[in-house]
């Protein structure tokens, strides 16, 4: 633990979810066909100095268009734990997927954190091929460009730090330009996994999620994950219902919709 560093809580927010079984989460299937449920979730880390939010999510409409379930606005949610989305100053995205950068402009005074790699990707010439560019919405990324042009996005070639006891990771893999972050709790450093790992059973099992740029950079990802956590139960997957189970909310009425995650598991 590092006493000169600033100690966030740590909150997950539940704000989607779609059924699923496990043979889509896993790259060859799974010889079992049991249900996977696949739940969907933004990030926020708050201290007594500011709020740093991680992946903003996406909107009823496209919830509507992919046949998601939406359950609420990832923006006004994070006032459930105090934090105004119109004063956030910085927001990590961890990639442009259409669940992770879909409310940008409900971040009025954010500055927006991404890899340099990510926005290559995502413009580039790989988006030709449907395979690869059905994970991202076209609107989510001129959004962005229009943010780079009003001088809102820093962009990153490896890891970062954000802010004192708030660091980013490159990772690749699932996208080309996938960065998790890693925060600084009253536990130790927490990872905030997202995509490098969606599920406990992904990094746990080395069994990488089927949506796929780079293989090999999603099995290096487990590794990096690893080393950057202090124990395997530092790390917290991207959309794991098992999330809402192991960690606490910080309120009773708030169960199923928030979890601390600067608290040990359960």
């Amino acid at each position: 633990m590092d006493a000169a560093l600033p100690e966030y809580e740590l909150y997950a927010i539940r704000y989607a979810t779609r059924p699923a079984r496990r043979r889509d989460h896993f790259i060859g299937g799974d010889p079992h066909e049991a249900p996977m449920p696949m739940d969907y979730f933004v990030w926020v880390a708050v201290s007594g100095e500011r709020s740093v939010v991680i992946d903003v999510g996406f909107n009823a409409q496209i919830a509507a268009k992919r046949g998601r379930t939406h359950l609420r606005c990832p923006a006004e949610a994070l006032s459930l734990v105090g934090v105004d989305a119109a004063t956030v100053e910085d927001v990590i995205i961890s990639h442009l997927h259409y669940d992770h950068a879909g409310n940008l402009e409900l971040f009025p005074k954010a500055q927006f954190h991404i890899q340099e790699a990510e926005m290559h990707f995502a413009t580039g010439r790989y988006m030709r091929f449907p395979r690869l560019s059905h994970s991202f919405e076209v609107e989510d990324i001129c959004e962005m460009v229009r943010l780079n042009f009003a001088r809102r996005v820093l962009f990153y070639h490896e890891d970062a730090q954000i802010a004192p006891g708030v660091r980013v990771h490159r990772t690749g893999g699932h996208s080309a330009g996938l960065q998790f972050a890693s925060v600084h709790t009253r536990r130790g450093w927490v990872v905030v996994a997202s995509d490098a790992s969606h599920f406990y059973e992904n990094f746990e099992t080395l069994r990488p999620f089927p949506t796929a740029f780079h293989v090999g950079d999603m099995f290096e990802a487990f590794d990096r994950l690893n080393a950057v956590a202090p124990t395997p139960a530092h790390i917290v997957p991207g959309h794991d219902p098992l999330v809402m189970e192991r960690y606490p909310p910080p309120r009773p009425e708030l169960e199923g919709i928030v979890a601390r995650l600067d608290v040990d598991p359960q």
